[in-house]
């Protein structure tokens, strides 16, 4: 090996010698960084949706393809509606669902487990009803046989505040409790006068039905009193023609009652998916719909629930400057242990002070322990028990290992005096 590449290495030998014990400690450190810190997200959650064909099936679906890109699994789970999604929660069941305004009301001893991702949209009372059926106001549902949906679905929880408030005593209306794909066909088939939703435009039966020749949309001409009476309801207008311009559907403009829908979370889901969540939400609910202007959804209004933090970071913030260049799991990552490497760092910089005098301490010591041996021969000499020709022959067996040393150039002095110091003793014996 050349002598050049024989010193290089053995510098480098040195050097990681003495940085070794730096590197370990760091590494140790950032170890338990990860380990407390937990940064990489589960790769599955669940999410509990809706009824099939409803407006949470198809957001739930949505969700599931956007997380997909970043390895997440969003395992849907339907179920009735957001009554049961909050049981759910509650229970543990699922990690996140969508839960209506108003149902956070009769589950209040588990609020203080749950955090909101913040209001998605609205979702209005579609009270659609046959045209055969003059009907100009909720008190006059009390003559018609009206699905209000599913116990879990929480409608009916809400339309008994809403009778209540209206002074109509429930045991006196033909209330069914159908899921909505069955009461669609019942009420097309004219066995239901009047149907009940309370959905996202998106919903197919929602579309369909405003299509539908003979069914007509009840008007809300008292929104905005509701409103002022439940602060989880918000009075909307669809505006005339907004379904179908070319045939003017609808012919005017309807005033609805409607609720915020809300996506939940348990406290214990990874903030990392927290804050994919709420990444999705902005592209999935920030744009201008029937009932919304762009940005105006996902808003921290009208939550009856705490706000996650990463959902309140993403609101005002938008997606993070390191997820706009690297991808996902790169970018998490670094911001969730900036922190703790800016920790790290700050106990490691003074103590990388001791790395020099350790490297050189490394790369003299292979010279100056050869300086114990040489004062041993010289006091010997001194003494004169040993006869010169024995010293001198140990001069020379030290002489020819010292000769083997390899040192940096910078050092190379210290190996030079060395070797002086050998031939002087050696002098001082031959001239004794």
């Amino acid at each position: 090996m050349p002598q050049p590449l024989r010193d290089s290495l053995l510098s480098l030998r040195a050097l990681l010698v003495s940085v070794g014990p730096l590197l370990a400690l760091a590494g140790g450190l950032l170890l338990l960084a990860y380990l407390w810190l937990d940064p990489s997200p589960p790769r599955q959650v669940t999410l509990a949706t809706g009824p099939a064909q409803s407006a949470y099936d198809e957001f739930g679906k949505r969700y599931a393809s956007e997380l997909k890109v970043f390895g997440i699994e969003v395992k849907l789970v339907p179920s009735e509606g957001a009554a049961q999604n909050l049981q759910w929660l509650a229970e543990g069941k699922v990690d996140l669902g969508f839960v209506q305004g108003g149902n956070a009301l009769t589950a209040t001893e588990n609020q203080p487990r749950l955090l909101s991702l913040g209001s998605l949209f609205v979702e209005p009372l579609w009270l659609f009803y046959r045209s055969d059926k003059a009907l100009n106001a909720l008190t006059e549902v009390s003559r018609l046989r009206m699905n209000v949906g599913t116990v879990g679905s929480g409608v009916p929880h809400l339309m008994d505040r809403l009778f209540d408030l209206n002074r109509m005593e429930p045991a006196g209306l033909q209330l069914a409790h159908l899921a909505q794909t069955p009461a669609t066909v019942a009420f097309l088939n004219e066995e239901l006068d009047a149907l009940l939703f309370a959905s996202a435009p998106e919903s197919h039966l929602v579309q369909m039905l405003l299509q539908t020749p003979g069914v007509r949309l009840l008007n809300f001409p008292q929104n905005e009193a509701y409103s002022r009476r439940f602060s989880f309801l918000t009075p909307v207008t669809l505006p005339r023609g907004v379904v179908d311009l070319a045939n003017d559907i609808p012919a005017q403009d309807v005033k609805l009652i409607a609720t915020t829908t809300t996506l939940l979370a348990r406290q214990d889901v990874h903030p990392a998916l927290l804050q994919l969540f709420s990444q999705t939400a902005l592209g999935l609910h920030g744009s201008s719909g029937w009932f919304s202007r762009t940005r105006e959804f996902p808003s921290a209004s009208h939550t009856e629930f705490t706000l996650s933090a990463e959902a309140q970071r993403v609101m005002a913030n938008g997606i993070p400057l390191l997820q706009r260049y690297l991808p996902f799991a790169y970018a998490n990552l670094i911001e969730r242990m900036w922190l703790a490497l800016g920790i790290i760092l700050a106990v490691l910089l003074p103590l990388s002070r001791i790395v020099p005098p350790v490297y050189q301490f490394k790369i003299r010591s292979r010279v100056f322990r050869w300086y114990a041996q040489l004062r041993e021969i010289e006091v010997r000499a001194g003494l004169g028990i040993e006869p010169p020709e024995t010293l001198v022959k140990e001069l020379a067996q030290l002489e020819a290992r010292v000769e083997k040393i390899n040192v940096p150039l910078a050092y190379a002095d210290e190996l030079y005096a060395l070797r002086n110091h050998i031939h002087l003793i050696r002098q001082k014996i031959n001239q004794s």
